[in-house]
């Protein structure tokens, strides 16, 4: 599995490599290896990508309200959850907007975890990068909707706090609380599948197959609650963004 991956890896850096390069130059980025700048870890997030694009277009050319097969039910299951989790944590009304970002964090999020349960592959995720690009999007994405839905001064007043006398105070606090999300939803979701693979790892090593795969079990466990854990967060935030101060 793992020379596959290698294989992909290095078919993208000739394919490609030259051209990013030179994009991050002009960007004043030099990648440590120029000739290839992009890593396992980039190949194995762009097969999840292209795996849930097939997986909803098969979807989508498949549904039938009289004979639902077994790919819709699994859809149906995933929108069902996150519809679910969504209602309770944003409210009755204006979550419906934002289900497909959620379904796609959570199920994004989940395949990048459990590829660590493959022999010889590192989880992507363990890759400070890939929490850290996800972090981004989802910091961007929910400002950007709290704009929307509140304007931009009305957005910037929700950081004042609800008492004006302390509105000075609060503002500072707030503003710095809300960037250092984009640091906790980072460190959290890495620090965790990192110990992880690395756990995993140290057990193979040391003591028999057995053994290790309780750990794999482990693994699979703290990869669906880490994924849970940052979509249930990217609801929250939302939330907060475009909660009106009547509500």
């Amino acid at each position: 599995m793992h020379s596959i991956l290698v294989a992909i890896t290095t078919l993208l850096n000739q394919l490609f490599g030259a051209s990013i390069t030179a994009l991050l130059n002009k960007l004043n980025i030099y990648p440590a290896q120029p000739t290839a700048p992009l890593n396992n870890a980039f190949t194995l997030e762009l097969l999840v990508v292209l795996f849930l694009i097939l997986f909803f277009i098969v979807v989508r050319a498949s549904l039938s309200v009289e004979k639902p097969g077994s790919i819709q039910h699994l859809a149906e299951m995933v929108h069902g959850f996150v519809d679910e989790q969504a209602q309770s944590v944003m409210g009755q009304h204006g979550y419906e907007a934002h289900l497909p970002y959620a379904t796609a964090i959570l199920l994004f999020t989940l395949l990048c975890n459990i590829m660590g349960l493959f022999p010889g592959i590192l989880t992507p995720t363990a890759d400070p990068v890939v929490p850290l690009g996800i972090a981004i999007l989802t910091f961007i994405y929910y400002n950007w909707h709290g704009v929307r839905a509140q304007g931009p001064i009305g957005y910037l007043k929700h950081f004042m706090g609800p008492i004006w006398w302390i509105s000075f105070l609060m503002f500072p606090i707030e503003i710095i609380s809300n960037l250092a999300r984009v640091m906790s939803l980072t460190v959290r979701l890495y620090a965790n599948m990192f110990a992880s693979d690395l756990l995993t790892l140290v057990f193979f090593s040391l003591v028999p197959i057995a053994v290790p795969v309780i750990f794999l079990g482990l693994h699979l466990g703290v990869a669906l609650i880490q994924a849970y854990v940052f979509m249930l967060l990217t609801m929250i935030y939302l939330g907060e963004a475009t909660a009106h101060e009547t509500h």
